[in-house]
């Protein structure tokens, strides 16, 4: 359960997690492994015999699973799986090949990157790297001066005589950071906090609560632990002691993996292998997302919003409809409320035909009120209480009617629920918003005899995978805009924030938010632009535009307007502007993008993934590298003024004045109202096109390269028809670029005092052309 602040009202959700017992003063449950013998060894790990500090015996399992994974589980029979696996399973673990070797009282089990070194008696691993350098150790659970037992080592703890959780301790030593643990709105370096893995409607995402929870952290030591469960893992991260980690998993068995780095890049890539590889959403996703709003709609609101948008020269490929394109009290009933919408489907032609398409709000609830709802509850497609009736659910929180929920264990359920989305579809909707999720109660039963418990985190896996099927089917695509998600759940692109408020510490905390869930494997992740609840002061609107233009995804939602002509004109102005400036970078974006759904690593980067050797980037949680060669840092309060830090291992140029910075160090700055913070590495290549209002079908035309700096430098251009190496080389007073691929560069241009006197693009005499400002007043 989250931590309940004194006198402050605590808002209960429809489904909090039961609580772990809390043991009386001298009350000590825990069956602890004290020593193994090895049971049987395999190509592909060891098998223990563990005796445990209650006279009985476990059995213990220690293997490879990859390239650098080390899987270890603990159980009374190693067939056992976790309880959620019912629903789905979440990881894939491959049968690889290990070095197993047996000495006297000591096990090793390698593969590859990574070694786990077993001591029988007493029980003890320790996880190498393949340099023999210690990764992480268990916690072997010393009892402090008084006899007390302050940690929970590898074991488990019953209560009243029956088993309640699994448990694994690893040390932690003094100066280790943490990361990870999905979408997570707290500092990014989680030491000292509880991480709980329930997903919960995060009120707000300013505390500790999380839609989206990943049971993985990274460590800066140079591995990751994750662990395989849908049930609410706790993740204690030195909290209770200082100097442990202690993983609390209240399943039929504790399955852990060990990944190897040493990089914060190679562990996502090993985790990916594992669970799945991002979904790379289409080119037209990563255009700008603008939104009706959370309040009532119509046809003419939406079109005559298109006409202005055109008109106006805002960039805008997709619009959303939230939820009043339905009967407001019927929700999801996925209907359009004829009313206001008579003609849906000459709307939806209308607004193909000026390049958008078109986002519809869902989510798999169904409010009693709609007509559809008896039917289906007596077909059975709804969760059900212990009794057997329908299990309906304030899923609301008090603000709507109370709901059924789409028992998406039953295949009939699936059948019937698909059958409302496909004629959306095909209608002309493009795309769905999969929103809540996170509502099944622990005590609810589903079809396939799971309880709520069971089934709560994977259920939004199920959810997302349930309109990504059908969309795949008729769009031909399957992204989604999911607000909730779990283990696995990059599979879905997009992800948002949720609910956040309208408020500076908000946008502070999103950005801490994104940061974390992109160290969890999941690099498509937008946010409520301008903030959900509320209505922002204009300066705190650019900000926040300012912030999203450089997400990897952006939409503007909110519970009252975000459209750009509804704040002051200077405001419209500065943040149009940003807009334009993402739709200019969109080769850079879409490059960094299937670069992220390559190798899972984050396309909004926390510093610490590209330079994990520096302690400065572990904490540093308010700005970020957008791919690898701009550094992004938004500014976070009405002052205009913030620190940046600029990570070491290369120089820093201001895209705004052309200032070059050593990095390593500090600035202390000041920016208008009109750009924000944004550097860009030293030698960097940086492809651009000409600012346009939507995003083409087809690879990008009449490209741009901007040189920053006029010095050597290569990177790697994507696009739909293949990849495009450009290389640059400075000779003196010449500086040589080189293209291979099909993309044709149009133009070169350079930002630097020491700009080249001459330039050879491809062998040929070309100008310099004068660099377009990226922050045009």
């Amino acid at each position: 359960m989250p931590y309940r602040p004194p006198l402050v009202p605590y808002e209960t959700f429809v489904a909090d997690p039961p609580d772990l017992p809390v043991r009386a003063p001298g009350e000590d449950g825990a069956v602890i492994v004290e020593r193994a013998t090895v049971a049987a060894t395999d190509p592909h790990g060891v098998t223990l015999t563990a005796a445990t500090s209650d006279g009985g015996t476990l059995t213990a399992r220690v293997e490879a699973a990859g390239d650098g994974v080390l899987r270890v589980r603990l159980a009374e029979n190693l067939a056992a799986r976790s309880r959620s696996a019912r629903a789905l399973p979440l990881v894939h673990p491959a049968a690889h090949p290990a070095v197993v070797a047996v000495d006297g009282g000591t096990v090793t089990v390698g593969a590859g990157a990574v070694v786990a070194e077993i001591t029988l008696d007493p029980w003890r691993i320790r996880f190498r790297a393949a340099d023999g350098r210690l990764l992480v150790e268990q916690d072997p659970g010393t009892k402090d001066i008084s006899g007390r037992r302050r940690t929970l080592p590898f074991g488990r703890s019953t209560a009243d005589g029956a088993p309640v959780a699994w448990h694994e301790s690893f040390v932690a030593l003094g100066d280790e950071r943490f990361v990870g643990f999905g979408e997570k709105f707290t500092p990014l370096d989680k030491r000292g906090q509880r991480a709980l893995m329930w997903n919960f409607d995060a009120f707000g995402g300013e505390s500790d609560r999380s839609h989206k929870n990943v049971p993985l952290y990274l460590s800066d030591r140079g591995y990751g632990v994750l662990v395989d469960s849908g049930l609410p893992v706790q993740f204690d991260v030195c909290q209770s002691t200082h100097s442990s980690v202690q993983i609390l998993v209240p399943d039929d068995l504790l399955d852990y993996y060990v990944l190897a780095g040493p990089t914060p890049a190679q562990v996502l890539d090993r985790f990916d292998a594992l669970t799945s590889r991002p979904y790379l959403p289409p080119k037209w996703a990563f255009g700008a997302w603008i939104s009706s709003g959370f309040f009532p709609d119509s046809q003419q609101r939406v079109l005559e919003r298109a006409r202005l948008i055109r008109e106006r020269g805002i960039p805008c490929d997709v619009l959303h409809l939230d939820c009043y394109w339905q009967v407001a009290g019927r929700w999801s009933e996925l209907r359009w409320d004829d009313e206001a919408f008579p003609d849906p489907t000459g709307m939806l032609k209308t607004l193909a035909d000026q390049g958008f398409r078109v986002c519809l709000w869902m989510n798999p609830y169904l409010m009693t009120g709609s007509p559809l709802y008896a039917e289906a509850a007596e077909a059975g497609y709804f969760l059900r209480r212990p009794d057997g009736s329908t299990y309906v659910a304030d899923v609301w929180h008090g603000s709507y009617p109370t709901s059924a929920i789409v028992d998406l264990t039953n295949p009939a359920a699936v059948r019937w629920f698909q059958g409302l989305l496909r004629p959306l579809l095909e209608q002309g909707a493009a795309v769905f918003k999969t929103d809540f999720a996170e509502g099944v109660p622990a005590d609810a039963v589903a079809h396939n005899g799971m309880t709520g418990l069971e089934l709560h985190n994977v259920y939004a896996l199920m959810f997302n995978d349930v309109v990504a099927d059908v969309t795949e089917e008729v769009a031909g695509h399957r992204t989604v805009w999911a607000r909730s998600s779990y283990l696995g759940g990059q599979r879905h692109s997009a992800q948002w924030s949720g609910d956040v408020n309208a408020t500076w510490p908000a946008l502070a905390s999103t950005l801490r938010g994104g940061l974390s869930h992109g160290l969890s494997g999941v690099p498509f992740w937008s946010h409520d632009t301008g903030g959900f609840h509320g209505t922002p002061e204009p300066d705190l609107y650019v900000r926040w535009t300012q912030f999203g233009a450089l997400s990897p995804l952006v939409r503007l939602h909110g519970t009252t307007s975000r459209l750009p002509w509804e704040f002051p004109a200077e405001a419209e102005r500065d943040a149009v502007a940003a807009l334009r400036l993402r739709y200019r970078l969109l080769p850079y974006l879409w490059s960094a993008a299937v670069d992220s759904a390559r190798t899972g690593a984050p396309m909004m980067r926390a510093l610490l993934v590209d330079t994990p050797e520096d302690p400065t980037a572990w904490t540093s949680d308010l700005q970020y590298r957008l791919g690898t060669d701009l550094l992004v840092a938004p500014v976070l309060d009405p002052s205009g003024q913030r620190d940046v830090y600029l990570p070491v291992g290369d120089d820093w140029v201001d895209a705004a004045t052309g200032e070059r910075h050593p990095g390593g160090r500090h600035l202390r700055v000041t920016v208008p109202i009109h750009r924000l913070p944004l550097y860009v590495r030293h030698g960097a290549l940086i492809p651009v096109v000409a600012p346009a209002d939507r995003i083409w079908d087809g690879p990008f035309h009449d490209v741009d390269l901007v040189s920053w700096g006029g010095v050597d430098g290569r990177t790697v251009i994507r696009d739909t028809d293949g990849d495009t190496v450009v290389e640059a080389e400075r000779d003196g007073d010449t500086l040589r670029v080189r293209t291979s691929g099909p993309l044709r560069v149009r133009k070169v241009s350079v930002v630097g005092i020491d700009a080249p006197r001459q330039l050879l693009l491809n062998g040929q005499v070309a100008p310099v052309t004068p660099f377009e400002e990226w922050f045009p007043r």
